[in-house]
């Protein structure tokens, strides 16, 4: 009798807390509907301060942005933790066309630079061009075929994944093929974009150097449209001779700082959990979805627990990563400063796949991991979000070297590569709802891990 009125109590119990949560959640999702400051913030991000490469004016002003947007949310406490950054400048505009007797009649095309490029000569490299779809291909036409000539990697993403990250992350390799085109002779290399478009802005994106490979190379990015065009007119002229030019360089690296805000936990204060995304951005948009919408929403967090009145058990942090997008110092330097903290990470939140419509939250852990946090599920169905295997990010990759769990947020994928690392990632194309969405579903996860911990062994 003693042990079914234990078991009726339990369940009773054990409704009552999911109920809780599930009120608690809906307060959440409200806050952020209804009042949350992520658009605005967004449009201030973009707006006055614009694009933010580390090292730029832009970047310095967005450290001090960040600081502001993150005193303004309630944050206890509002500190920097200083790295050193690389300083590429993009320089003069970039210029390619087809080379010919008249310049009133040169068909050109949309490219830039890849970041991390050297410089074509003053003058500029005109060149005959050779079209491969693959590093194989390059090989098996050798340097015979491919010395003093601009490689044209033309390589589109495999609309197989339905994930388009899974495509990015299979293309992506052809950004630094420059080095595999200088060991043959080459004299530049021009990418297709990194998109699932068709349109005519080219995507930029770091690009390395095989430090086996002496000679460098300019490297650059031609429009998807672009690359359709090119392709069009090779099979018409195997000889098209190309004109390119770039003027950037690389200076002195600089020093930076990634901003961190927290509210103190008023439990175990010394157990930390973060939430963040990077501050910096390519030089041609204004950084809207890549990472900006990642930065409001995670100051909304501090924004909502205050607002709500949310009494957290443990620490927490909103990071605004500096550098995440060529060298990760930022995401380094904060892990290396929490190694000599006297605190424990228990949780690392990453969102830096644009603002679009959440679909889930990836977790990267085993299944046994993973039954911990599916038990969350039923809390989130009612807002077509999904518990997943999978998941983290770049800045936090050095936590998760510590044994630090990490998680992120996984919007719909679909349009992200539409505007990633181009000129049209500006605030326009972000959708106010969207975003609230993605913040409300990051706040409402972080709500559970500061109330029930994660999963231990």
């Amino acid at each position: 009798m003693r042990i079914a009125i234990l078991l009726i109590f339990l369940a009773n119990f054990l409704f009552a807390q999911k109920n809780e949560d599930s009120l608690s959640i809906r307060k959440i999702y409200s806050y952020h509907l209804t009042e949350s400051a992520s658009y605005v913030n967004l449009h201030s991000l973009c707006k006055d301060v614009g694009a933010r490469l580390s090292g730029s004016k832009q970047a310095e002003k967005a450290v001090e942005w960040a600081k502001q947007a993150m005193v303004k949310a309630g944050a206890d406490t509002v500190y920097l933790v200083p790295c050193m950054v690389p300083h590429w400048v993009r320089g003069k505009k970039e210029q390619c066309y087809v080379n010919g007797n008249s310049k009133n009649n040169l068909e050109s095309f949309a490219i830039c630079v890849l970041g991390g490029s050297v410089a074509t000569p003053t003058q500029g490299i005109t060149a005959k061009v050779i079209e491969v779809f693959s590093f194989d291909e390059l090989e098996k036409l050798g340097a015979e075929k491919i010395k003093g000539n601009i490689v044209f990697y033309n390589v589109s993403f495999d609309q197989n994944f339905v994930h388009t990250g899974s495509a990015y992350g299979k293309a992506v390799k052809y950004r630094s093929g420059a080095s595999m085109a200088a060991k043959y002779g080459a004299v530049a290399s021009i990418t297709k974009s990194m998109t699932t478009s068709n349109n005519d802005f080219p995507h930029t994106g770091t690009m390395k150097y095989d430090t086996l490979v002496q000679q460098k190379i300019p490297a650059f990015a031609i429009s998807a449209k672009g690359a359709k065009r090119l392709n069009t007119l090779l099979s018409q002229n195997k000889n098209l001779e190309l004109h390119l030019f770039s003027d950037c360089k690389t200076l002195p690296d600089e020093p930076s700082y990634s901003v961190v805000g927290e509210i103190r936990g008023n439990e175990t204060p010394n157990e930390i959990i973060v939430v963040g995304g990077h501050l910096d951005s390519w030089d041609l948009g204004e950084g809207a979805h890549d990472d900006g919408a990642g930065i409001v929403q995670s100051i909304e967090v501090l924004s909502s627990f205050k607002k709500l009145g949310v009494k957290n058990k443990r620490t927490i942090r909103a990071v605004a990563f500096m550098n995440e997008e060529n060298g990760t110092r930022g995401g380094k330097s904060y892990a290396a400063m929490a190694a000599k903290e006297n605190k424990k990470h228990i949780a690392a939140l990453e969102s830096d796949m644009g603002g679009f419509t959440p679909k889930a939250i990836g977790i990267d852990a085993k299944k046994d991991t993973l039954l911990y946090y599916k038990k969350w599920q039923p809390l989130f169905d009612p807002y077509f979000v999904f518990i997943k295997q999978g998941g983290g990010g770049v800045d936090i990759g050095e936590l998760v070297k510590a044994g630090v769990p990490q998680f992120s947020l996984e919007p719909d994928s679909q349009r992200y590569f539409d505007f990633h690392h181009t000129a049209d990632d500006i605030f326009e194309n972000v959708n106010k709802r969207e975003l609230e969405l993605g913040a409300a579903t990051i706040n409402s996860f972080i709500y559970l891990i500061d109330k029930y911990g994660t999963y231990k062994k």
